[in-house]
């Protein structure tokens, strides 16, 4: 028996998801990066065609409360989503480790989700 749980799509329910960052560090404690995070999620929102009811970006978690998407699944929305924020927030820390040149201390990639 999977200690997973079973996901149920198809049904016209809608999904609460929640999703913290790795090792709960704090990639949304920002404003810039809560608003970096909030336009890539409604990019996703108008690709997919979800509605969003509710969502809740704290600085190492969200919350969502969302209908299932036209296209896909919510699992492929969430993949969407979380890659999304992980390639412009990690961008934009590259580019800052790069400017005052820390890259030297660079102990690999990091990750987000």
């Amino acid at each position: 028996m999977s200690n997973h749980p079973r996901r149920y799509y198809g049904t016209k329910e809608l999904h609460f998801i929640t999703c913290s960052c790795y090792h709960r560090q704090a990639w949304l404690a920002s404003r810039q990066r809560r608003d970096l995070f909030l336009a890539g999620f409604e990019e996703v929102r108008r690709g997919y065609g979800f509605v969003v009811v509710g969502y809740v970006a704290m600085p190492d978690h969200i919350h969502i409360l969302v209908s299932e998407p036209e296209k896909g699944d919510p699992s492929r929305v969430m993949q969407a989503i979380k890659q999304g924020f992980s390639r412009r927030v990690l961008k934009s820390v590259r580019k800052r480790r790069v400017a005052a040149q820390q890259e030297l201390f660079a102990v690999g990639a990091e990750h987000v989700w």
